[in-house]
């Protein structure tokens, strides 16, 4: 039952066909888990905040530092030397008294990762090196946990959602990791600022989505941005039946 300052705080959702009392009662008992608080996981993790999804992690091993500033909108020049994890939580917190917020701050490795994703309901991988990506991938699916996929690089983004033995997983279209050159050159590249804001807030749209069980998810799809051009591309996809991660799980 929601009270009535909530009712006043999630009014415009109440309105939804779709959502009304009872899909936001389901946000508030939802459980996103969001690997990365930088570029992605800032603009993700504000509107899945104020949306009021009701718990909300946040898992980072890094701290703030000044040339994140750029594109990180969860953080602030005060918040130079501070653990993301921390800086996200205080502006969450800030945001909406109503949710649970839990900082995990450790780096996500094959023995801590399946724990950490039996706690919530759906995941966001933020972050931003292959490894982080491939192990996220395999995690999920192992778990038979949905996600959300997000990647950006110089002026183009990218995301898509999978749902284990129902959709195309990371592997399906990419079996490994390229070499360490590849994934170096790519860390150096940059980013234009406001990318990220694109891609994250699309990541937030399906976890709200998935908690609600209304719309269509961004299933056997890889959407692809170019702010250049100004230019969404949809590149069908479909399960491998070679996958080192899916193939296995029956549809």
């Amino acid at each position: 039952m929601l009270t009535d300052p909530q009712k006043e705080r999630y009014a415009r959702h109440l309105m939804l066909d779709g959502v009304g009392e009872l899909g936001q009662e389901r946000l508030l008992t939802g459980r996103v888990l969001i690997i990365g608080a930088g570029g992605l996981g800032s603009p993700a993790a504000l509107y899945l905040a104020a949306a009021g999804v009701g718990s909300i992690g946040i898992a980072d091993s890094d701290i703030v530092d000044l040339s994140n500033l750029q594109r990180q909108i969860l953080h602030a020049t005060a918040d130079i030397g501070v653990a993301k994890t921390a800086s996200a939580v205080a502006k969450l917190a800030a945001i909406n008294p109503d949710l649970t917020l839990t900082a995990h701050q450790f780096r996500i490795e094959r023995d801590n990762i399946a724990e950490l994703l039996a706690q919530y309901d759906f995941v966001l991988d933020c972050t931003d090196n292959f490894d982080a990506k491939f192990l996220i991938n395999d995690a999920c699916v192992s778990a038979g946990k949905p996600y959300s996929h997000g990647g950006i690089l110089k002026y183009s983004g990218q995301t898509m959602t999978v749902l284990p033995g129902k959709s195309a997983c990371y592997r399906c279209i990419f079996p490994a990791a390229p070499d360490e050159t590849t994934s170096l050159a790519c860390s150096r590249a940059g980013v234009l600022g406001v990318l990220p804001g694109i891609i994250g807030t699309i990541q937030a749209t399906e976890a709200i989505k998935s908690l609600l069980g209304i719309g269509e998810l961004l299933l056997d799809r890889l959407l692809t941005y170019d702010s250049l051009k100004m230019k969404f591309r949809e590149v069908p996809l479909r399960r491998s039946p070679h996958c080192p991660a899916c193939s296995s799980l029956q549809m």
